[in-house]
């Protein structure tokens, strides 16, 4: 039976896949059709009816939002009737709607204004009795219920994309309202997905609020900064007086076919207004000239990172980043088993899967753009999703069929249960079906506390999924026992129609992986920080030796979690030095940072393009044609799995290293709408456990550290593992994320 459908629209000859709808296929073929509560990435939402066609036998009209065409079927888009039917919805829309364009911040981007002049409805012919509809503050989203058309776009992708659910239709007539769901308040994750998909003013950024019109911006492409996901956006700039600099006012994307979380949308703040003179330059190159090593973040692009690389070929230095040496340490023995140096899947593989696996990460809040794919993947596919995690996350519960609450520091033992299961049947090498059954199935089910019963629920619940998925996370990058566990990774995507997706920690943990060759960090003297502490630092952060750009003030790439090196774009200026200009006076010669985009290592899998010449934006149909895919590199695979090591126990009082929803690092720290969560938030029972109380000044002592925290008591959390943030810059992010405490209370 073939999966295509041949049919015709306006006269004209075309093919649908089954499962597409006659619009889809329209829009494929760029035959306009108008709609007003559709979304690509949503199920149709269907509440407009502007979308309606004529189908050829069939009486009345069709909507062709949610209707698959059938073989033969002739479509016509625009008739009288038809051209009547959408004006008169137009007028229905119309009626009482409040005549504010002149200040409304839809005005010029306004489907309802677009789509009035579209059909020519210059008067109201009748009314309604108007309603009153309370304007709603939401906090960073504004609710001014007059102008809502109950489109539906917003309740749609808060469940279907992002998962949380967080409002419904109110029903009543002409008094129909949004409203937050089983709250009286707003209780979501902010990400302003309902923003975006908002075809009027109705919902709103409070703090755009009437600063300026969609025509004065100006937009400029870029890549979210902030975590891995390499999520598309535009950064809208504006002078900000007549003679003043260029400010961000907002931030949007493309939503038809993509998302951003609230940091991307509203942190966008982060650029950096100090400048270095020349007498910090030369300060600057002398430290650098007499320093032992570099120690960075990831928080760079491909460009910078490749200047670091020739510093420390050029100067003898060594470089420092616990983050990507991890994540680079792990690929590499992901390698020795696989034979490939990339991972195989993508967030494009997450949503179209209909099986997945997460372990080792809180993934709601450390990549939001995976936790979107889950979501999509689980309302789209219904797709089985499988936790695996100490902590029961809320912000998941949603979307996951199965929780696997195993003992903290048992990934590996985990780990090799879930290698065990997934490839009971599959066509192992002597050697590698000789290291399964010799694994001590009941030690390691006791210790992790992973049941049998688990195990054959999750692969029951899979038996019939065709696309699978395994996510692994930071804990077990950052695991002791990681190059192990990335060999069975490797050996479950090798032996099995599971893809694997490794998650970078930094938004270019895993570029910087590729490019660099790094050393493990020491306690040594003369070491140069970028954007990152040291003896003498340099940095776009505040308190810095010298200033540099944000990563919103520069050109360059990154390599996001798809393996796909992305290019950004200056949103602002900066008129002070960049790393590029301190290399050249130590020798390591450029004109622009951007000349090294061609040059970065053929032998990682960078192609020879230059910066210019990168793509950067989403096809009609959402195909992504930014930058581009690093080429597949075979690596040399000689290495065998290694017995799995007696598990850890971890008693008494654990934190966990997890940043509250919205926050990633010192850059979102440092925007003015994300809020800052510095408190250590747990359970009832950690409470009980550490002898605090909620509000209680404490001190947490592990691993020869001290921290002070403000301890606040979290409803939604379970058990002695309390969540501690790291985005405030006390702790290196790159450690084990689980440690034993020992907390007191600050008299």
């Amino acid at each position: 039976m073939s999966n295509l459908i041949n049919f015709k629209i306006d006269g004209i000859s075309v093919e649908a896949k089954r499962g597409e709808t006659i619009l889809t296929v329209a829009r494929k073929n760029e035959i306009y059709i108008p709609t007003m509560c559709y979304i690509s990435k949503t199920s149709p939402c269907a509440s407009c009816r502007m979308c309606v066609v004529e189908a050829k036998g069939i009486d009345g009209f069709v909507l062709s939002c949610n209707t698959p065409p059938t073989e033969g079927i002739e479509i016509t888009t625009n008739t009288p009737a038809l051209e009547l039917e959408r004006t008169n919805i137009m007028k229905l829309y119309d009626v009482n709607h409040p005549l504010e364009c002149g200040v409304c911040d839809k005005s010029g981007e306004c489907d309802l204004q677009n789509k009035t002049l579209e059909f020519g409805v210059s008067r109201q012919n009748f009314s309604a009795r108007d309603q009153f509809r309370e304007t709603k503050d939401w906090g960073l989203i504004g609710y001014e219920a007059s102008l809502c058309i109950l489109c539906e776009k917003c309740v749609h992708v808060c469940n279907e994309v992002i998962g949380d659910d967080a409002i419904e239709v109110k029903f009543g007539g002409y008094s129909s309202v949004i409203i937050p769901k089983n709250s009286e308040v707003l209780d979501c994750t902010f990400c302003g997905e309902c923003i975006a998909v908002c075809p009027v003013g109705a919902l709103v950024s409070s703090n755009f609020k009437y600063s300026a019109n969609a025509w004065e911006l100006s937009r400029v492409p870029a890549t979210c900064a902030h975590c891995s996901g390499g999520c598309p956006l535009e950064y809208e700039t504006r002078h900000t007086s007549i003679n003043g600099d260029d400010s961000i006012y907002r931030v949007k994307n493309n939503f038809e076919f993509t998302s951003l979380c609230g940091a991307g949308r509203f942190g966008f703040d982060f650029d950096n207004k100090n400048v270095s003179d020349k007498e910090a330059f030369l300060r600057a190159k002398e430290a650098l000239m007499s320093a032992k090593a570099i120690r960075f973040s990831s928080m760079i692009t491909n460009e910078e990172a490749h200047i670091l690389n020739l510093l420390k070929q050029k100067l003898g230095l060594k470089l420092f980043n616990e983050d990507a040496r991890k994540y680079q340490e792990f690929m590499h023995s992901y390698s020795s088993l696989s034979s490939k140096l990339h991972h195989s899947g993508s967030l494009d593989a997450i949503k179209q899967a209909d099986a997945a696996i997460v372990i080792g990460t809180k993934i709601a809040t450390d990549n939001p753009a995976v936790r979107y794919a889950l979501t999509t993947a689980a309302r789209h596919n219904g797709a089985k999703i499988v936790y695996a995690h100490p902590i029961e996350d809320a912000l998941m519960q949603n979307t996951i069929t199965q929780l696997m609450k195993y003992e903290v520091g048992t990934e590996e033992g985990v780990m090799a249960l879930l290698a065990n299961a997934i490839l009971a049947d599959a066509d192992l090498s002597e050697s590698e079906r000789g290291f399964f059954n010799d694994l001590d199935l009941g030690y390691l089910g006791a210790e992790s506390n992973i049941g049998e019963e688990e195990l054959e629920f999750m692969m029951k619940s899979f038996a019939r999924a065709k696309n699978r998925v395994l996510i692994v996370g930071d804990d077990i990058i950052s695991h002791k026992r990681s190059k192990n566990i990335a060999k069975l990774a490797a050996i479950i995507e090798k032996y099995s129609t599971f893809s694997l997706v490794v998650v970078p920690n930094e938004v270019n943990t895993l570029g910087v992986s590729l490019i660099c060759k790094l050393d493990i960090d020491e306690d040594i003297d003369r070491v140069v920080g970028y954007n990152a502490k040291a003896d003498f630092t340099i940095s776009s952060l505040e308190e810095a030796d010298f200033y540099v750009p944000a990563l919103n003030q520069q050109e360059g790439t990154f390599v996001s979690i798809d393996n796909r090196v992305l290019p950004t774009n200056v949103a602002l200026s900066y008129a002070g030095y960049t790393l590029n200009d301190l290399a050249s006076a130590c020798g390591v010669k450029a004109r622009e940072t951007i000349d090294y985009t061609a040059e970065l290592s053929k032998s990682a899998g960078f192609k020879t393009i230059e910066f210019d010449e990168l793509e950067n934006f989403l096809s009609k149909d959402g195909d992504d044609n930014r930058g581009y895919i690093l080429d597949e590199v075979v690596c040399e695979a000689k290495a065998e799995l290694e017995e799995i090591e007696d598990l850890p126990e971890f008693n008494g009082t654990i934190i966990y290293h997890s940043n509250p929803v919205l926050q990633f690092n010192a850059y979102t720290n440092k925007t003015k709408q994300l809020e800052r969560d510095t408190t250590l938030r747990g359970s009832a029972q950690f409470a009980a456990a550490a002898k605090i109380s909620d509000g209680d000044k404490i001190e947490i002592t592990f691993n020869s550290k001290t921290l002070q925290r403000e301890f606040k008591l979290d409803s939604e959390l379970k058990g002695t593992i309390a969540l501690n943030p790291t985005f405030d810059g006390v702790l290196d992010s790159s450690r084990y994320r689980f440690e034993k405490t020992k907390i007191v209370r600050v008299v």
